[in-house]
């Protein structure tokens, strides 16, 4: 199964996997106007793959065949703030 993975230039990390190059049929409008011009990121095939990056693959592969397209958002920020104060609070209460 081919598969053409396009950035979007309107928000940061977020990925749209598709069938076929340049094939955006099956895409909601809504989202392709969210997304923006798609930019050609890459294309591979997924039956060569065992694993992605981020997403997972067995979830691209249902998403590509079930509904066309699959969109890959990026990871929650870390709040790094927040681990600092449960690490304190761990540490204050071993004491």
């Amino acid at each position: 199964m081919l598969c053409a993975v396009y950035k979007s230039p309107k928000k940061a990390e977020t990925y749209l996997f598709v069938e076929r190059r340049d094939d955006f049929s099956r895409v909601p409008a809504p989202l392709m106007d969210t997304f923006g011009t798609p930019q050609l990121a890459m294309m591979f095939n997924l039956a060569s793959k065992t694993r992605l990056g981020i997403s997972d693959i067995d979830k691209v592969r249902a998403a590509l065949k079930t509904q066309g397209y699959f969109l890959q958002l990026p990871p929650p920020p870390e709040n790094l703030l927040k681990e600092h104060l449960a690490r304190q609070a761990a540490e204050g209460n071993g004491e």
